[in-house]
């Protein structure tokens, strides 16, 4: 079985990471001291995975909300964006987090979306966060939509 160090100098062996999750390759500079990330692209809809490590914690060694609030973020982004399908570009517009509960080091934290509305210049997405299989929060954003970058060399 082999195993990754982290960034935090634990390590962690591959058979950790549920069925169907790969490798997350959309990184950022944000989410970068938090890798690795997964990923589990279902249909229309993205589902983000990470072992939750002390280095996601705060000061009571629960994992940060905010690191919750922007996995979220991210994963009804990337949801919207995949259902649009059309290379239009979601910016959050406004984000709401409730915690239900809490979620702890060593647990396998998903942000699975499920639902989302688009329309011509706005997408409404909700999610659900769970630790371990059980919901710790739920999210709800509006992303305003962005045209798709211009094609490289175009003036």
């Amino acid at each position: 079985m082999a195993t990754h160090d982290l960034p935090d100098g634990s390590a962690r062996a591959d058979a950790a990471v549920p069925p169907g999750f790969q490798p997350h390759a959309r990184r950022s500079p944000l989410t970068d001291p938090w890798e690795p990330l997964y990923a589990r692209v279902t249909g229309e809809a993205v589902v983000l995975g990470l072992h939750d490590r002390p280095a996601h914690t705060n000061a009571r060694g629960l994992v940060h909300g905010g690191l919750i609030a922007a996995l979220a973020d991210n994963a009804m982004g990337l949801s919207c964006a995949a259902r649009l399908g059309d290379g239009r570009r979601p910016l959050t517009a406004a984000l709401s987090v409730d915690y239900l509960g809490t979620a702890r080091p060593g647990q396998w934290l998903t942000f699975e979306t499920g639902f989302v509305k688009t329309g011509r210049t706005l997408c409404v997405a909700s999610a659900l966060v769970l630790a371990d299989g059980v919901p710790c929060a739920r999210a709800n954003a509006t992303f305003t939509l962005a045209a798709p970058p211009a094609p490289e060399g175009s003036t």
